[in-house]
């Protein structure tokens, strides 16, 4: 059998998004593997964010499997890895990995990460050959939101309000904060990529005139949240002694955002190492729906510990 890796092109995402709900949809043993997800996309999504950093497996020219690589500065993750279910346990996945960890050294990304099944010794087990030790769980949490329950005292603002020529400046702010929360955490690549594909907006709150918040939200078909859903696909607040009341704050206005584009669920994801924002949230309401397994290298924190109030999952 011969394997090639190379990049994805924008011609193999149609079979990537296939390969990528069956894979899921079988591990799952979902009736109809082809239906798994739903509306949700995280293949075309995440293409656009960076084709560049988007690798397909090909057997025999066609294609097997496929990963995509997030550039989040000196942080970076991976997934979804999926193969074609007739091709498991072929050596397709382990293929795949090399590209990834290839593109991580060539980044020089400081920790790179990514969100597993942690009942799954065979998943566990490939991502540790590559360096990746597993470290605490990450947990997929959300609550149900109506215009009853939206209370929020501001609701800040939004990057697709910011006139075209301040954009720049916007972002600059946004790495400035998201420095503060690990050196050289950088988003900017998925604020771009949510304004230019339309999939929801980031909001941004500001204090004195001072960046202290930032979220990035996906809404409704089409995007990584899917029809009736708001995702917060990132979010963080500057470090400091009211980091915790203005965690509350974003995830007040993550809840209104959510209410006024007309969803009725506000998704998103948080380390158990962040202990104090994984005990906010639960108490504004957010119930957990599934735990996954984050996997690091090095083997170190990162910002996945006590005191870092931030959103995240690396699904």
């Amino acid at each position: 059998m011969e394997i090639v890796v190379r990049p994805l092109g924008e011609s193999d995402l149609g079979a990537a998004d296939q390969i990528c709900r069956v894979a899921f949809g079988t591990f799952f043993g979902v009736p109809d593997p082809t239906t798994f997800m739903g509306d949700t996309d995280c293949v075309r999504t995440r293409w656009h964010a960076d084709p560049s950093a988007a690798f397909g497996a090909f057997v025999d020219n066609e294609l097997a499997g496929s990963v995509f690589v997030a550039n989040w500065g000196s942080i970076g993750f991976f997934g979804p890895l999926t193969i074609r279910p007739d091709l498991w346990d072929r050596g397709l996945a382990k293929r795949l990995m090399e590209a990834v960890v290839g593109q991580f050294d060539a980044w020089g990304t400081q920790v790179a990460g990514l969100f597993t099944f942690p009942d799954s010794a065979k998943h566990v087990g490939l991502y540790q050959r590559f360096g990746f030790w597993p470290r605490f769980l990450t947990a997929i949490m959300s609550k149900p939101v109506t215009p009853r329950t939206s209370n929020a005292p501001t609701l800040g603002t939004r990057f697709s309000e910011a006139a075209p020529v301040e954009r720049e400046h916007v972002l600059a702010e946004c790495r400035d904060l998201t420095n503060d929360i690990y050196h050289g955490l950088d988003v900017s690549t998925d604020i771009r990529s949510v304004a230019d594909q339309g999939l929801g907006d980031t909001l941004l709150l500001h204090r004195d005139g001072r960046l202290i918040g930032c979220a990035v939200c996906h809404c409704g078909a089409g995007s990584e949240a899917g029809s009736g859903s708001c995702y917060v696909k990132f979010g963080g607040v500057r470090p400091g002694i009211t980091a915790c009341d203005d965690f509350g704050r974003l995830l007040d206005a993550c809840e209104a955002f959510a209410v006024q584009t007309g969803v009725t669920r506000l998704k998103a994801g948080v380390n158990t190492a962040r202990h104090e924002a994984y005990e906010r949230m639960l108490a504004h309401g957010f119930r957990t729906n599934r735990y996954g397994l984050a996997m690091q290298r090095p083997n170190e924190a990162g910002y996945n510990r006590p005191g870092a109030f931030v959103l995240d999952d690396w699904l």
